[in-house]
């Protein structure tokens, strides 16, 4: 697996080596940003990696010039992997990895992000209850973006403070995209 784009374009990502991490594809991971790059300034951005495995959305953040990226994720083995990635790729100063249990993170007082990734596992019993989740915490930004890669079977809608769509389908892969509706209560 190698970043797309950015300052660390090409270079190549270490993970774990069973199938307890499924890491975005390039495929899914060029559209998403491509996507993202028509919406949003990654230049200064602050980035939330939740459930975030091999690290290689916000580490493809960070290279397309984010100032900071936040991985939290509850496989010891999977964040040292990540924490490799980031003294390989020289950006330790600019994120933090933290092994947490990621619906345990979403809380007010988290911090809040322009970017929010969440990528958990297709058998995940609450990836309905995210954008709930994070819409109530505060941790998203006005004007920013949470995206949700989910099986294709999952249909997310939107909750009182966030509005979905458009989705991107991959096959058996879906992503969501969600905004906040009350750009006026941004807690920065």
């Amino acid at each position: 697996m190698r970043v797309i784009s950015g300052l660390y374009r090409g270079r190549v990502l270490r993970t774990v080596g069973d199938l307890s991490v499924r890491p975005a594809t390039d495929r899914v991971r060029q559209t998403i940003f491509d996507m993202l790059t028509n919406r949003i300034d990654f230049d200064g951005a602050l980035v939330l990696d939740l459930f975030a495995g091999s690290g290689s959305l916000g580490i493809e953040a960070l290279s397309r010039g984010a100032a900071h990226a936040t991985f939290v994720e509850h496989s010891h083995e999977a964040a040292e992997f990540i924490e490799l990635n980031l003294r390989t790729l020289r950006c330790t100063e600019a994120s933090l990895v933290l092994e947490s249990d990621a619906m345990a993170f979403i809380r007010p007082g988290a911090g809040t992000y322009d970017i929010v990734f969440a990528d958990p596992p297709y058998a995940y019993a609450r990836t309905a209850e995210i954008p709930g989740a994070v819409a109530s915490s505060g941790i998203l930004r006005a004007g920013g973006y949470l995206l949700i890669e989910h099986a294709a079977g999952l249909t997310l809608g939107g909750t009182t403070g966030l509005a979905a769509g458009p989705v991107k389908r991959f096959g058996r892969t879906h992503v969501t995209f969600f905004t906040p509706t009350n750009p006026g209560n941004d807690p920065q």
